[in-house]
């Protein structure tokens, strides 16, 4: 008896090996993939999305954009061409929540520093006042990596326009001139096709986790 099993116990362990395998590939290809939605701007809450756009329910991407960076460069849709970004709105002189937002969005940059896919953009709401001089300063000041993370600058305009229209995430001010704005806390998540993949609290810790998780999930798309 013993000769027995001994003479077909490498079989039995092969077979064994083998289910695991099949039964793991089973689990898997039933085991539903996780996604992130795509957000529309009728997905969004009214008050930060353009009155022109609120209702637009399907094929909202990030516009077109031309500003300039902390080291005087232009920055195009180009520069983020088959990338994944991270975006946000600040100031330099902010004294509440932009500290906060810079140094979790720093932590973002140190995390995904092995990926060349990934990228993040901050757009400063006061162009009058973050000059190149002034972003070079904060880039500086905060630890930014040129090659990862631009602050840009630029046309009021097209900030203001950018905000409302495309990444729906700035509040409008309504007591100045017509662009002026106030920026929110949320980091947006944009994917490969320049589409809006999450919104997250900047100040708060436990969204930052969930984006990278979620820019993880976009990189396996």
């Amino acid at each position: 008896m013993l000769r027995f099993f001994s003479k077909f116990k490498y079989l039995a362990l092969t077979l064994f090996i083998l289910s695991a395998i099949i039964i793991t590939l089973f689990y898997n290809a039933l085991k539903p993939h996780e996604t992130l939605p795509i957000y529309q701007p009728s997905m969004v809450k009214a008050e930060l999305v353009d009155s022109t756009i609120q209702y637009v329910k399907k094929y909202h991407t990030i516009a077109d954009f031309k500003l300039i960076n902390q080291n005087g460069d232009t920055i195009t849709q180009d520069n983020y061409k088959d990338k994944i970004y991270v975006a946000d709105f600040f100031f330099t002189t902010c004294p509440t929540i932009c500290p906060i937002m810079t140094g979790n969005m720093a932590e973002i940059q140190k995390k995904t520093m092995p990926y060349d896919d990934v990228m993040l953009l901050s757009h400063s709401v006061t162009p009058q006042i973050d000059s190149v001089p002034q972003l070079k300063k904060y880039a500086l000041d905060k630890g930014v990596n040129d090659r990862k993370w631009n602050l840009v600058t630029g046309d009021k305009k097209q900030i203001y326009e950018l905000a409302r229209k495309s990444y729906l995430a700035v509040l409008n001010d309504g007591d100045g001139g017509p662009y002026d704005m106030i920026h929110t806390e949320n980091f947006i998540l944009v994917d490969k096709k320049k589409r809006i993949r999450g919104f997250y609290d900047g100040t708060n810790p436990e969204d930052m986790d969930k984006l990278i998780h979620d820019i993880e999930i976009l990189k396996a798309e």
